[in-house]
Formats: C-alpha cells, sequence, structure tokens
C-alpha cells in the first residue's frame, strides 16, 4: 500500500483527528473551542454523510450524521446546561457525531469521560487541592439531588466557576477518541 492510498483509507476518520488535535491545541492554550472548528466540522459532516450515504439510516448517509450529531450533543449538554461544561466541548462532540455517526461517537465520548475524570483527578493531585475540590464535588452532588430547576443549578455553577479548576476538555476529548479509533480499527 503506498502513501496515498494509507491516507486516503478512512479519510473521514483522520479528518476528525487533525481537527481534534487543533482544537486541543487552541483549548489548551486559550480554554476554549472556538465556533470557526465547530460549526464548519458539524455542518461538513452532515453534507458528506448526505452526499455520499443519501439519506441513509442508522449507520450510513444523512440520518447516520444527524442522529450522531444529537448524540454528540446529548453527551455534554447537561453538563453545558449547569456550568460544568464549555459550549465549544459540546459542539466538538456533535461534530465527531456529524462525521462518524452515534455509535462511534458514543464510545469516543465514553473513552473520552474517563480520561478527562483521570486527567481532572491529577490535575488537582498536582496543584495539592484535592480536598478543596472533592468539598466541591460534594457541594455538586447534593445541589443535583436536591435542586430540580437547571436555571438554578446553572446560576450556581456560575457562581462557583471562579473559584473552580478549568479543565480545558478538548484535550481528553482528543485524546479519548483518538485512542478509541485506534482500538477499533478505524485509524
Amino acid at each position: 500500500m503506498n502513501w496515498t492510498e494509507l491516507l486516503l483509507e478512512n479519510w473521514p476518520v483522520k479528518l476528525v483527528c487533525l481537527v481534534l488535535v487543533v482544537s486541543a491545541y487552541i483549548d489548551g492554550k486559550q480554554l476554549r473551542v472556538p465556533n470557526w472548528i465547530t460549526f464548519p466540522m458539524v455542518l461538513s459532516g452532515l453534507i458528506y454523510n448526505a452526499a455520499v450515504g443519501g439519506w441513509g439510516d442508522w449507520d450510513h448517509g444523512f440520518v447516520a450524521a444527524i442522529a450522531g450529531t444529537f448524540v454528540g450533543l446529548g453527551c455534554l449538554l447537561p453538563l453545558y446546561a449547569v456550568g460544568g461544561m464549555g459550549a465549544g466541548d459540546v459542539k466538538l462532540m456533535a461534530g465527531i457525531g456529524a462525521w462518524l455517526g452515534p455509535t462511534t461517537t458514543v464510545y469516543a465520548f465514553c473513552v473520552s469521560a474517563i480520561l478527562g475524570g483521570l486527567m481532572a483527578l491529577v490535575m488537582m493531585w498536582w496543584r495539592g487541592d484535592l480536598k478543596e475540590h472533592y468539598a466541591n464535588l460534594l457541594a455538586i452532588s447534593f445541589e443535583w439531588m436536591t435542586i430540580r430547576d437547571p436555571r438554578k443549578l446553572s446560576e450556581l455553577a456560575a457562581e462557583r466557576k471562579p473559584r473552580m479548576m478549568l479543565l480545558p476538555y478538548g484535550i481528553p476529548i482528543c485524546i479519548g477518541s483518538i485512542a478509541y479509533f485506534l482500538y477499533s480499527g478505524l485509524l
């Protein structure tokens, strides 16, 4: 197999990886994933899958792309709604879904979530503020169990945000997704 064939084999996954790496770099530097990356990623994934697979079904085409977009949004939207996640991270997962469909997106999210949790623990341990963040976790858990109004949860999160450690979640999304792609043979 020559280099051209190697690059073109499963190229949508490679394109998503490239976008994830750029997003992770920017998120690491600026603590945000910009719209100029996420919106075109979602839109181009929908267009590509519609062009290649037509209307399709759950596994191919426009239906898979739109389902993947909503699955990607659904993975992180609840955390965003209560202030625990940036909108760029949510849209980045939606972009993965638009290009690669719902099943791949769920698995990529699961690996990313585990990696993000581990990354957060290491960051807290490194900074020496594990106890402080554990107390925040208990407070947030109590709020989620007792307060049913998402707007109130969001307000409380906004008040707490200046005191919290910010995790550039684009990094675990990138590493976790690419790890899943490698494990599953997509790369």
